[in-house]
Order: structure tokens, then C-alpha cells, then sequence
């Protein structure tokens, strides 16, 4: 049975991507991917998705600014953005901060590594899919 919700996952490791897609895809989830925030920007406004599985740390357009630049966009701002955040280890070490991440408008945090599990429930609350 297919929920025909479309997720755009968004990630720099292509495996990262590929483990995530393949999970949404057992769960009959449609699935986009794009390895930086740029690209994930041409793919949204290419086909709006439900909800974006978004990386913080990326090339080009990290997470923090294309979720704030979603979310300050009327057609754009109702999409879901679930962060994927890796910076609690690299925190001393990065130019991020917890304090962007409570900032930012995003929905909802997943931490690094990703418990899929934990990913799919998350992504499932957000939908109201069960």
C-alpha cells in the first residue's frame, strides 16, 4: 500500500542517502535525494515533497540555511524538515552550534548516527501516517 508522500533526503554521504531511501522505500514512502543544499533547493521546487530529511553539515548550503530559507517561503514553509545533526560530538570542532539548531525552524532532530527506526517514527508522526 503506498501513502504516495513524497520525502526528499538530504544528505553529502551518498550511503547515508542510500540507507535512508531504501528504509522510507520499505515503508511505500516516494522518495527524492540530493547531496547538497542547493540541489535539494532545485528539487523542492522542482516537485514540492512532505516532508525533507535534511543534513546540517553540507557543501555549497548547509541544512541550518536552507530550512530557514524554506521556512521564511509561503510556498514552501509548510513542508516538514527533520534535521539531521551529527554536531553533538563535532561541536567544540565545527562553526555549528546547538544554538543554530534551536534557531532554526525546523520540525523536528534526529541525531547522528540515525536509529532508522527512531527515523521512520519520527517521519511517520510528522505525516500522521501510521
Amino acid at each position: 500500500m503506498s501513502n504516495d508522500k513524497l520525502i526528499l533526503v538530504v544528505d553529502d554521504d551518498p550511503d547515508l542517502v542510500e540507507s535512508v531511501s531504501i528504509k522510507l522505500e520499505s515503508e511505500n514512502f516516494k522518495v527524492q535525494k540530493a547531496y547538497d543544499g542547493v540541489e535539494a533547493w532545485e528539487k523542492i521546487k522542482a516537485e514540492k515533497p512532505d516532508l525533507v530529511i535534511l543534513d546540517v553539515m553540507m557543501p555549497r548550503k548547509n541544512g541550518y540555511e536552507l530550512c530557514d530559507e524554506l521556512k521564511a517561503d509561503d510556498n514552501y514553509k509548510d513542508i516538514t524538515v527533520v534535521l539531521l545533526t551529527a554536531v553533538g560530538d563535532a561541536v567544540t570542532s565545527t562553526s555549528y552550534t546547538h544554538m543554530d539548531g534551536k534557531t532554526t525552524m525546523a520540525d523536528d532532530f534526529v541525531p547522528k548516527p540515525i536509529d532508522l527506526d527512531n527515523l521512520m517514527e519520527i517521519v511517520k508522526e510528522n505525516l500522521d501516517v501510521s
